[in-house]
């Protein structure tokens, strides 16, 4: 060989010493070059990491840090005789085996991966590899990525349990978005938010596009308000607000559900053109209400308490989901201005059955319409038509504290009963009853003089003849005549 063409090997105070020392490994070990990527074959398992076979007198080893792109247990994924790509980093190490790395082997494809990744907006899925305070750590094909906290959609910055709930994201696959990259600083950002967003958004169309009103659907509690329970129909979020939440009232969102609960969802609304979904989470149970009424007839005397005072009336829990309005014309026989001049939440009251709408879920019911029925089962009303005593059975029933006094005995004459109930209700309702007022007072001193015993049968000092005044008229005889006079009077004035 000609002298000109000769390549001469460079001379040795030429090469550095990383140099060097690649070169005598290289000499020692075969053909093995510091960074070079060769196949191998997996021949086993030891405490440090994986046993490689890649042609030389002693096999490589894999440590486990560099085999983080296979996922938490990757070693577990790998068997012998499996064929990897490996990057050299030791020709030979103390031990006198070469290391090499699975992951950087893989990231030189990686990287190429990512940043397509990065121009297209691709949405993938990676592996949690681990955890720090500042947020995750992902290993895509090889290259180290990192997700902050403030870019992970599971778990909320201002959580005390964040560091903990990161913990337990380790091992399990994410959504993710490159959001920034930047391979000469080895530099790789990735978001779980920002997928998580757009996954959402494209879900959310194709299930705006399923649904269909009057439809029950399995869905999933993703969060809890103060004014309903948000739940995911598998992409798209309902409001369930909190009047459709159950049929009983007083009843918190927090207290009857929990975030990841599965429950059933009637599909109330859908509006397309504001992605809204509302929901009802009681109609989608509407056996328990159904079941219940079944058993009520119009016109039935039933027993509830107060819930809920509206302008419009008072809504009455009778039993079990069930509920009904008293609406405010039904509360009194006389004008009021609202319900809490009647009943008060809380309040116990028998209540007259007057309508039921079963596809409204709805129960129409009367107060004024239940008080006689219920005034002979033992319950007593004020002028205004509020219960002021219960009977026993009723008292036992719900709870109620004993009466404090004993219960006045039942009237024993009709004449006792009725200055009971003029007692009760001393405004006239009506100018008949006015005029059999005043006809009373005039019949003596007092409205409701006695006219005879408990028996109905005249005292003996009354026995004789009727006593008369200086007109000659007997008491028996005016009295009468005021009676008939002051009700022809009434008659006229009412016509």
């Amino acid at each position: 060989m000609s002298t000109d063409t000769a390549q001469p090997n460079p001379p040795m105070e030429e090469m550095d010493m990383g140099a060097l020392l690649d070169l005598e490994a290289a000499q020692q070990s075969g053909s093995l070059r510091r960074g070079e990527i060769v196949e191998g074959m997996v021949m086993g398992d030891s405490p440090d990491g994986l046993i490689v076979d890649v042609g030389t007198k002693t096999e490589a080893l894999i440590p486990q840090n560099e085999m983080l792109s296979l996922g938490v247990d990757g070693r577990a994924k790998l068997r012998a005789g499996d064929t990897v790509k490996v990057m050299v980093l030791q020709p030979s190490s103390a031990e006198g085996h070469p290391i090499v790395s699975l992951d950087r082997a893989r990231g030189e494809e990686g990287w190429d991966l990512l940043q397509a990744r990065f121009e297209s907006a691709e949405i993938f899925e990676a592996q949690v590899t681990g955890h720090n305070r500042g947020g995750i750590l992902v290993n895509v094909e090889g290259v180290n990525a990192f997700v902050p906290l403030s870019q992970v959609d599971s778990v909320r910055r201002d959580d005390p349990e964040a560091v903990g709930q990161l913990a337990n994201l380790v091992g399990k696959p994410i959504r993710l978005k490159v959001v920034e990259f930047n391979r000469k600083r080895n530099r790789v950002i990735l978001s779980e938010r920002a997928a998580m967003a757009e996954h959402r958004k494209v879900a959310k169309d194709k299930v705006l596009d399923d649904l269909k009103e009057g439809e029950i659907r399995e869905g999933r509690v993703s969060s809890i308000t103060d004014f309903g329970v948000f739940v995911d129909l598998g992409g798209a979020d309902g409001l369930a607000h909190m009047t459709e939440l159950t049929w009983e009232r007083g009843k918190k969102a927090k207290d009857l559900y929990n975030v990841g609960d599965v429950v059933k969802a009637y599909i109330l609304k859908v509006d397309r053109e504001t992605k809204k979904i509302s929901l009802s989470l009681k109609r989608a149970q509407p056996e328990k209400w159904d079941t219940t009424v079944n058993r009520f007839v119009i016109g039935q005397i039933l027993i509830g308490r107060v819930t809920k005072l509206m302008a419009f009336g008072a809504f009455v829990r009778l039993d079990g989901p069930v509920e009904g309005l008293i609406h405010i014309s039904e509360l009194s026989n006389r004008r009021i201005q609202h319900p809490k001049d009647v009943v008060k939440e809380g309040d116990i009251v028998p209540v007259k059955l007057v309508r039921i709408e079963k596809d409204r879920h709805r129960l129409g019911l009367s107060l004024r319409q239940a008080r006689n029925d219920a005034e002979a089962m033992g319950f007593v009303f004020d002028a205004q038509g509020a219960v002021l005593d219960y009977p026993d059975d009723v008292r036992e029933q719900f709870g109620l504290p004993a009466r404090e006094t004993p219960r006045r005995p039942e009237p024993r004459t009709t004449q006792e009963a009725i200055e009971r109930a003029v007692a009760r209700d001393p405004e006239p309702v009506s100018a008949f009853a006015h005029a059999f007022a005043q006809a009373l007072g005039n019949a003596g001193d007092s409205p409701f003089k006695d006219i005879g015993t408990a028996e109905g049968t005249p005292d003996e000092t009354d026995a004789g003849s009727p006593s008369q005044d200086e007109s000659g008229d007997t008491d028996g005889s005016a009295t009468q005549m005021d009676v008939a006079s002051a009700a022809e009077d009434a008659s006229g004035e009412a016509t």
